[in-house]
């Protein structure tokens, strides 16, 4: 949307007057080739900016990825949606019809509030003189300036961020921006009469999206909005503090193991947030080894499966913290059934439903936290198929946990599942809301393929010895 409001504003400060500003706005309007449905793109897209950077906050927190290394993200994120809005406040002056100067006026009378100012804002709507071209020309700069140093806001929202993704999957652009530009063409914006100081207006088209505060402002005393607006300004900003979590249990930082890392630089590559770096070592081995910066670890796990010595990960979800916990309670585990490794976010519903359909359901924090070797453990401990189950890959709380698992499982991605292991008794799905049917379908289909499974190639447990090659040696030794 900010994109669409770039492009389309290019097109409307052209055509914009700040010697007649009602007039000019006025002619777009009448425009059907091209000012009607640029005008009404653009203010379409500024709605719909509004609200899909709220819902994306509000998201943010119901799923606790609002502090720690996250907070940064957060505190720009408030400010790039209140830039918005102001954004948004000026080009609703621009216009300069009945509800244009009701905006104007209510943005005078917080300003005359402050000590900033030497004559009050609010004459120059008094009536008595025309209103001063200068006024349009200060809105329109602020206008084209605010949206373009929103760009430094969202390079620093994402600046933590390793290889961020800005937009929607291709046809959800597009069909965004071809929805938005029928409803332009078909439901023209309204546009009232132009602004006149001498009239009192009985009736003003009100935009509830970006201009939901005038109707409190008008009733309340300036003070009290400002001291309204202020508190509720430091309670979203100190959500990252409130919100907050000890670095101990599942939000433990990461942790290498530098006697087991190999300086591979696997997990610098696959951590979603770079909070792995290659060092250089402190003994006498000739690679680099991986330093995790705490700071900027937010315990997602994904380097754990990304090791192929499993020497990094948090604290207790190691490769080989998963293989032990596995290995001790698999030896007498019966009867074997088809297992499913479930991301922990995952709605209770799909786990439940995937229980009755006889899924032994086994939650994972995240799915790309799930070491390969573990996958390989289950089949060689006699479980006739191991399903991974996570969330959508576009809406992961690890980011990308979803997108390295597959890589790992099929793709020959370190720390990749063995070509030993049979990828027909492997499968995947995603648990995503209002997707259960879905999901179940799937695996249904994978537990019925079971049986037919040729035995002849299928992983024997006799091929190697696990706890040789997976397991820490009970005397201290490595292999």
């Amino acid at each position: 949307m900010l994109l669409v409001l770039l492009v389309t504003g290019l097109y409307l400060v052209l055509v914009y007057r700040v010697g007649d500003p009602a007039g000019s706005v006025a002619r777009m309007a009448a425009d059907p080739w091209l000012g009607s449905w640029n005008r009404s793109l653009h203010r379409y897209a500024s709605d719909l900016f509004v609200l899909a950077a709220v819902f994306h906050g509000f998201r943010m927190f119901a799923q606790r990825r609002s502090w720690g290394a996250r907070s940064l993200a957060w505190v720009s994120g408030v400010s790039l949606v209140g830039v918005g809005l102001v954004c948004a406040w000026t080009g609703f002056v621009m216009v300069w019809d009945g509800f244009g100067l009701r905006l104007a006026r209510a943005g005078g009378r917080l300003l005359d509030a402050l000590p900033i100012l030497s004559e009050p804002v609010s004459r120059i709507f008094a009536g008595d003189a025309p209103i001063a071209s200068a006024f349009f020309f200060v809105n329109l700069f602020l206008h084209i300036l605010l949206p373009l140093s929103m760009g430094v806001g969202l390079w620093l929202h994402v600046s933590r961020l390793a290889r961020p993704v800005l937009l929607p999957p291709r046809r959800v652009t597009w069909a965004l921006i071809a929805g938005l530009t029928l409803t332009a063409i078909v439901l023209p914006a309204p546009l009232g009469p132009a602004a006149d100081p001498l009239i009192l207006a009985t009736d003003t088209t009100l935009n509830l999206v970006t201009s939901w505060w005038v109707p409190l402002v008008e009733r309340l005393p300036p003070g009290v909005s400002w001291a309204a607006s202020l508190a509720v300004l430091a309670l979203v900003l100190a959500i990252p503090r409130l919100t907050r979590q000890p670095r101990e249990g599942v939000h433990a930082p990461s942790h290498v193991d530098p006697q087991l890392c190999t300086g591979c630089n696997q997990c610098p590559q696959d951590c979603p947030w770079d909070a792995i770096t290659m060092v250089p070592r402190t003994d006498d081995r000739p690679t680099l080894v991986a330093l995790v910066d705490a700071s900027r670890c937010v315990s997602c796990g994904i380097c754990a499966g990304s090791c192929p010595p499993m020497g990094v990960g948090p604290p207790g979800r190691t490769g080989r913290d998963q293989l032990t916990r596995l290995w001790e309670g698999e030896t007498t585990a019966t009867p074997r059934r088809p297992a499913v490794l479930c991301c922990g976010q995952a709605p209770a519903a799909h786990r439940d439903a995937l229980a009755a359909h006889g899924a032994d359901v086994r939650l994972v924090p995240c799915v790309g936290n799930v070491h390969s070797s573990v996958v390989e453990l289950l089949l060689r401990s006699g479980v006739p198929g191991v399903m991974v189950a996570g969330c959508p890959p576009r809406d992961c709380v690890g980011r990308e946990g979803p997108k390295w698992l597959h890589a790992r499982m099929y793709l020959d991605r370190e720390a990749e599942l063995q070509a030993r292991v049979d990828r027909r008794r492997v499968g995947t799905i995603t648990l995503a809301p209002g997707a259960l049917p879905e999901a179940l379908a799937a695996w249904d289909a994978f537990v019925a393929a079971l049986p037919a499974v040729e035995r002849a190639g299928a992983l024997r447990p006799d091929d190697m010895i696990l706890e040789a090659e997976c397991l820490p040696d009970p005397a201290g030794v490595q292999p």
